[in-house]
């Protein structure tokens, strides 16, 4: 069923008005529960202050006579993405702090070479002028997990966690996340297991462990959920996680799948509580995907936490589109293929006066803790690509010639195994437009990204420039997610 949203300014102040068609949006069946639901609120809110993001700080630029070795862990989320596209739809720039220029990155696959032999990553990197300030030279860092096709994926025991309180009463938020669930039980294996937990006022194991050669079953489940009462997250999350347990596979993909708007008032609701408890479940080896839903009261720096510390993953749903893109186009990046993995990078001082990581502030590690496996950082999924950028400054002696750093890259295949060590001397070429393959793509977001976020380090990037960066890497584009993202640049133009 398809559901239309005209979205219209209401005036020079961007003052916007929204309405969603109701009809074939969200029609129940004759199954549906009555009685578990309230009428929906109807129209999505305009993103406002109820929404909680951290606060960002911008990486600086480190000399290398102080420091010539930079660390961090992976992040492999699309929601801050997701997130600015739902806001420019809505007439609405995004707060600086909801724009993380690392997640904008990784939205997108990169047209990275598959690995060989027996490891399941491969890296690879490539250098060039920086558009935004020409004096400077871009690093691109790429990595890519292996793919695996859908007939071989590991068996999967999934335990949807759905958040089925007042909060999540709107158009955009719990009949999108069920249409997003009915969509991914269509595309699972007869033999994968799927539960499913509710909680709103009261936490309810609403569906036990069920294979989804009974789909009929789990989607009858679904149909039934409505939105009423506060928000008893915390003790849900345990539920849900206790469910994935009693359940487990041994070698295969248990995760808890988390739909809400964070919106936690009742019972467990401290992020750090939160935070210890993902934290404990991951060491038994149970993974989590969080989907942020709608605006108004969505709690991103929760969720955000939740999933980095339970070796999981980020995304914001925010049109039937993206439900395509999670839970059908990419669903083998719930399959992790590379686990705490790592990257740091030895920049050589003779040619590198100074480096700026862009992005990946809440992510940056003490050096001594690349090669300590106790120390957890972030999953790569299956087909899933990661990249970061560094901006430098070349020193005056430098020629041209001669890598200008070294990239190390850890990760493990099994949670609880030896890290398997990989690297690559980064090499300069001579100019960004001799670059034949991403590094124009990656300057053109990581410039969007900081035009959006007003950046004191944007030079002289604008978002021309970004559309114009954007714009010549289309070729890999099999879904159409780089084309729209010229679109979203000339929105936020006319919104600027």
């Amino acid at each position: 069923m398809k559901r239309f949203l005209n979205i219209f300014a209401a005036s020079l102040l961007a003052s916007v008005a929204i309405s969603c068609t109701k009809d074939g949006f969200y029609m129940p069946d004759a199954s549906y529960d009555a009685s578990y639901d309230e009428s929906l609120s109807g129209e999505p809110e305009v993103p406002a202050g109820g929404d909680k993001f951290d606060e960002i700080k911008e990486n600086d630029f480190i000399k290398t006579a102080d420091q010539n070795v930079s660390t961090f862990s992976i992040d492999a989320d699309g929601a801050s993405y997701a997130y600015m596209r739902k806001c420019l739809r809505m007439g609405v720039k995004p707060s600086p702090n909801a724009v993380r220029i690392e997640e904008y990155l990784n939205y997108f696959t990169f047209d990275y070479p598959d690995p060989a032999g027996d490891h399941t990553v491969a890296i690879n990197g490539e250098v060039g002028v920086c558009p935004w300030n020409p004096e400077h030279k871009l690093i691109r860092l790429g990595i890519k997990g292996r793919s695996i096709p859908a007939n071989q994926m590991p068996a999967a025991n999934y335990v949807f966690l759905i958040d089925v309180s007042g909060s999540m009463n709107q158009e955009d938020k719990l009949p999108l996340l069920k249409e997003g669930l009915m969509t991914l039980t269509d595309r699972l294996n007869p033999s994968d297991r799927v539960s499913i937990v509710t909680y709103s006022g009261t936490v309810k194991l609403l569906l036990e462990s069920t294979l989804v050669s009974d789909a009929a079953v789990i989607k009858q489940a679904i149909r039934k959920l409505g939105a009423s009462g506060s928000t008893a997250g915390g003790e849900a999350l345990r539920m849900a996680y206790e469910e994935a347990l009693a359940n487990y596979i041994e070698g295969g993909n248990n995760r808890v799948i988390m739909g809400t708007d964070g919106d936690f008032n009742v019972g467990v609701t401290s992020t750090d509580a939160l935070v210890e408890m993902v934290q404990d479940y991951a060491s038994k080896g149970i993974y989590i995907t969080v989907c942020g839903f709608g605006t108004g009261n969505l709690n991103d720096s929760m969720m955000e936490q939740i999933s980095n510390k339970g070796n999981g993953t980020y995304e914001y749903i925010d049109s039937e589109d993206e439900l395509s893109k999670v839970f059908v186009n990419e669903r083998s990046r719930f399959q992790a293929v590379a686990n705490d993995s790592k990257v740091q990078v030895t920049f050589d001082k003779e040619k590198v006066d100074s480096y700026r990581l862009i992005g990946y502030e809440n992510r940056v590690m003490a050096n001594e803790d690349f090669e300590d496996d106790t120390k957890d950082a972030g999953e790569i999924g299956a087909g899933q690509t990661i990249t970061a950028l560094y901006e430098i400054v070349p020193t005056e002696s430098f020629n041209g010639e001669g890598p200008l750093a070294v990239f190390d890259f850890r990760y493990k295949k099994m949670l609880g195994e030896e890290s398997i060590p990989l690297t690559l001397d980064i090499n300069p070429a001579d100019a960004l437009d001799a670059t034949p393959t991403e590094l124009r793509f990656a300057a053109g977001v990581a410039a969007y990204g900081m035009v959006l976020r007003d950046s004191k380090y944007k030079g002289s990037a604008t978002l021309d420039m970004a559309y114009e960066l954007v714009g010549e890497r289309l070729s890999s584009d099999n879904f159409g997610y780089r084309a729209q993202l010229q679109e979203l640049i000339l929105m936020a133009k006319e919104l600027q």
